[in-house]
């Protein structure tokens, strides 16, 4: 999964526009790039931590010619899977769903007014079914006489 696919995933399942998504998942990644950098840790519960590790300088080695390298000392990037995360991958325990937020629940109910009226249409639509229905019914006997004439052209042989 890569970013798109997670500010669509997060989108359907809030219904919140992928715009206001794509903005709250730009924001966290900015403000935890922001903290790290700075050296502080960012704990997010169940989920992990994110923080800095440094480097102390040392000398390498060029795989090359072997003759000996110095490296600088730096920081880099680390990430801690927390017990809740770990547990979900190792398949130890199952992944909880958080409930539905609340604008879900207004769209929801905006929409339950047309379904209403999308039943009307449909039984509307009703005897115009059963017309179709009542043609098939006309073609069965056609079917069944072509069946009985192909199983005794099998049958002679």
């Amino acid at each position: 999964m890569n970013k798109a696919d997670l500010i669509d995933n997060v989108s359907d399942r809030l219904g919140h526009s992928k715009k206001d998504v794509t903005d709250i998942v730009d924001a966290f990644l900015h403000e935890t790039k922001k903290a790290v950098a700075k050296g502080n840790k960012v704990a997010v519960s169940g989920f992990g931590v994110f923080e800095s590790t440094a480097r102390k300088a040392r000398i390498g080695r060029n795989p090359r010619t072997g003759e000996a390298v110095k490296i600088k000392a730096t920081k880099l990037p680390k990430f801690r899977p927390g017990a809740e995360f770990k547990g979900v991958v190792s398949g130890a325990k199952k992944l909880v769903e958080p409930t539905a937020a609340k604008p879900a629940a207004k769209k929801a109910a905006k929409k339950a007014p047309a379904k209403k009226a999308a039943a009307k249409k449909t039984a509307k639509k009703a005897p115009a079914k059963k017309a179709a229905a009542k043609k098939t019914a006309k073609k069965a006997p056609a079917k069944k006489a072509a069946a009985k004439k192909t199983a005794k052209k099998t049958t002679r042989r």
